[in-house]
């Protein structure tokens, strides 16, 4: 088994990374996150255990997230982190598997040259690209080969990505650099403002799971906070309302809504009379923001579906495709496009 050589999927998301070995199903879903020590540039932790380290860290150590908004801030980084994770997955100097990984549509070919450059750099034999928004109508279970419309909308934590699909095409798409961390770094600024206190990004998320939403909700709660007053130093209490977070991450809810639109308006009126009939599909992390399903069919008037594995079914659609790689290679991206 260890011998085996295995193709790989994987999700490289701005806020997690999961990885789908051929025949075995997802065998990793982490944090996209390292800890490094800046004195000795060694790599002391990578996924849950770096994730865990964020905003805890002594000087000397830092705990970076090495994709922002979607694309490769930081090469050698996201390289070693990719590294890692394919060791995780089995990966030896004996066993060098093919890498199918998932970007989003709209990266720059620079971008996509250097996503193929950490992979084969990790130890890939080969590697391949997918966009998201494909990934995902594979992984939701659309017929993407068929003439009939599709229309996928992908929250993640660094960018939106709405496509509308047929006929294993992206026939329109429309990707904007706005996602979970963007709503986390809203409310963070939200309680500075408001409260003046000051409080981390894994607190601010842990806000908007709880009591964040896009539209009202019945039965809504008021939520404590707990952080460290800017002006003196201490720690200091308060509580945050619902209203309060709908009112924080307002423009990232209506950015999305408004990429949303405009790619349902790009969509031919053949395609878009199948998008009416059969609805919208709405994953990623960021799909589960309570409401937004609600807020997007409010706003196009056509039925949203939330799939069953939002979180999964972007690696699950790259799964899939590794299982009949040589049949679906017309899908992937080009490495230079």
């Amino acid at each position: 088994m260890a011998s085996m050589v295995r193709d790989l999927a994987i999700d490289l998301g701005t806020a997690n990374t999961l990885v789908y070995a051929k025949g075995r199903g997802i065998v990793l879903n982490e944090p996209t996150v390292i800890a490094l020590d800046t004195r000795s540039h060694d790599v002391l932790a990578v996924g849950d255990e770096a994730w865990q380290m964020i905003g805890r860290t002594p000087g000397y150590i830092v705990a970076v997230r090495p994709l922002r908004e979607g694309a490769i801030t930081d090469f050698d980084v996201t390289e070693r982190m990719i590294r890692l994770l394919l060791r995780r997955a089995g990966m030896t100097k004996m066993n060098r598997p093919r890498v199918l990984i998932c970007v989003p549509s709209a990266i720059t070919s620079v971008e996509r040259r250097a996503v193929r450059e950490a992979a084969r750099s990790a130890g890939a034999s080969a590697a391949y690209l997918l966009e998201q928004p494909m990934a995902a109508a594979i992984g939701a279970g659309l017929a993407v080969h068929e003439p009939v419309g599709n229309m996928v909308v992908d929250v993640g934590g660094g960018t939106t990505e709405t496509a509308v699909i047929s006929l294993g095409g992206l026939v329109a798409s429309r990707s904007v650099r706005c996602g979970g961390f963007d709503m986390d770094a809203s409310i963070q600024a939200h309680v500075r403002h408001r409260y003046g206190i000051a409080i981390g990004e894994r607190t601010a998320e842990e806000i908007k799971i709880t009591i964040g939403s896009a539209l009202p909700y019945a039965g809504e709660v008021k939520a404590e906070i707990r952080g460290r007053e800017i002006s003196t130093g201490q720690p200091k209490t308060v509580i945050i309302t619902p209203e309060e977070v709908r009112v924080a991450i307002r423009d990232q809810v209506d950015l999305i809504v408004e990429t949303v639109l405009a790619c349902l308006g790009e969509a031919p009126p053949d395609l878009a009379q199948d998008i009416i009939e059969q609805g919208i599909y709405l994953v990623g992390g960021g799909a589960m923001l309570r409401g937004l399903g609600n807020r997007l069919a409010n706003e196009t008037s056509v039925a949203v579906h939330l799939v069953a594995t939002p979180l999964e079914c972007v690696v699950l659609g790259a799964g899939e495709c590794l299982e009949t790689i040589e049949q679906l290679k017309s899908l992937f991206a080009a490495a230079d496009a």
